[in-house]
């Protein structure tokens, strides 16, 4: 799942660096794109966890037959939901982006992109949810090479679509757009084939509406607390970004640079946080709550472990990474002051998004949004400012870990009484 993440991650970077080739008001667009494209990939993630919880539990349970025409309900339901998305949304691209900002020098290339984004979107969320039965089915092997197949195949038509070669003209911006869809397409094609002829799990049938919708609101009972909780993550770092931004441009440039090695230094636990929960349901389906109690436990101690050892890597190389990015005195002893102190709640951090996820598969998605919450807006952002007041920069990275290393406690008691419960 680790190599699963990193293609998805080189989709992105390969699209904005073949975009940025065309110049600055294409890249800017792009810029303009990601709270949309963020929201309808908050959703697919929702959906994927409820997908997830909900197979795996069948499975679990013994009930193969319910899995199949749940998976085979619920793909249908999805495209049908993002298809009716992708027809409103595409009518409202203007306005829209206008609400957001955007300018008349950037909505025609905003809407050359976005135009044939939202239709490409139905089969990148389809790619999603495919994923997440097929790991629900504990296969983790298969949705990394699916997710390898995407990213390689948008890398080579980036620059056919957009420069054009050959009898393909040059389509600028809405190449990119045009490429990211036929990779999702055709992946999409492979995940179908693959959940119906490699492991059973879609049949050509629909017991009936009824059913269809009682499955559908299965997945989404986990699945729409999920997709709020990963929409609330932006909002607060909106927040934080906003109060770094009265320090200077320095800070900001620094700052940018902590979310991204964040991202990297967290790789290792999100992919944990994938496959965990898989095993979790189909335990909690079959009644072995000791072994849903020993998976949990081993996971956390995993992630203070390895993020502890991460964050003295960062400690060692510190002084390299700040030169790879910036050139600038203050901007490289920014960097150094966020990974002195930022990483040591990453552990933490990761306990309490194993946490949320395992609620997630024990069917209790409230729980797990409330956790989201609390961290952000009860800790996160309230200790951040607190921090930034009492100490600058210095006092807000030291209200991250703070908030980190409480909402960790919280989860982990939270979690350990549930268990107990059960």
């Amino acid at each position: 799942m680790m190599l699963g993440i990193v293609s998805l991650m080189l989709f992105n970077i390969a699209d904005s660096y073949f975009v940025s080739q065309l110049g600055t008001h294409q890249l800017a667009a792009l810029g303009f794109t990601f709270p949309v494209s963020f929201t309808v990939i908050s959703l697919s993630i929702g959906l994927s966890i409820g997908t997830s919880a909900t197979i795996a539990r069948l499975i679990g349970s013994g009930n193969e037959s319910g899995a199949r025409q749940l998976t085979t309900d619920n793909l249908l339901m999805t495209t049908l939901l993002m298809v009716t998305i992708a027809v409103l949304a595409t009518q409202m691209i203007d306005p829209l982006f206008r609400l957001l900002g955007a300018g008349d020098d950037l909505l025609p290339y905003i809407d050359q992109y976005m135009s044939v984004w939202f239709g490409g979107a139905v089969f990148y969320v389809l790619i999603m949810v495919s994923n997440s039965s097929l790991r629900a089915s504990g296969d983790t092997r298969s949705p990394a090479l699916l997710m390898g197949i995407s990213s390689l195949l948008n890398f080579i038509l980036d620059p056919i679509m957009i420069f054009g070669w050959g009898p393909v003209p040059a389509l600028g911006i809405q190449g990119a757009s045009i490429a990211s869809c036929i990779a999702w397409g055709l992946t999409a094609v492979f995940a179908l084939w693959n959940l119906y002829f490699n492991k059973g799990l879609l049949v050509l049938r629909i017991e009936s509406v009824s059913v269809a919708l009682q499955h559908w609101m299965m997945v989404m009972k986990i699945g729409f607390p999920a997709a709020l909780s990963n929409m609330m993550t932006p909002i607060a770092a909106a927040i934080m970004t906003a109060i770094v931004a009265t320090h200077g441009p320095e800070a900001v440039a620094a700052f940018g640079v902590g979310s991204r090695l964040e991202s990297l230094s967290l790789l290792a636990n999100l992919a944990l946080s994938m496959t965990l929960p898989p095993f979790i349901s189909q335990n909690f389906g079959r009644g072995y709550v000791d072994r849903v109690r020993g998976a949990y436990l081993a996971a956390v101690k995993f992630a203070l472990l390895w993020q502890a050892a991460v964050y003295l890597l960062l400690l060692l190389f510190a002084g390299g990474i700040g030169s790879l990015f910036s050139d600038n005195d203050s901007v490289i002893s920014l960097i150094g002051l966020w990974i002195l102190i930022v990483p040591l709640g990453f552990g933490f951090q990761a306990v309490t998004f194993l946490t949320a996820s395992s609620f997630n598969a024990l069917h209790q998605p409230i729980r797990a949004m409330r956790i989201s919450i609390f961290r952000l807006f009860c800790l996160y952002v309230p200790l951040g400012l607190l921090g930034n007041y009492l100490a600058d920069l210095q006092g807000m990275f030291i209200g991250f870990v703070i908030a980190n290393m409480c909402t960790a406690a919280m989860a982990y008691w939270w979690m350990q009484r549930h268990l107990k419960r059960l």
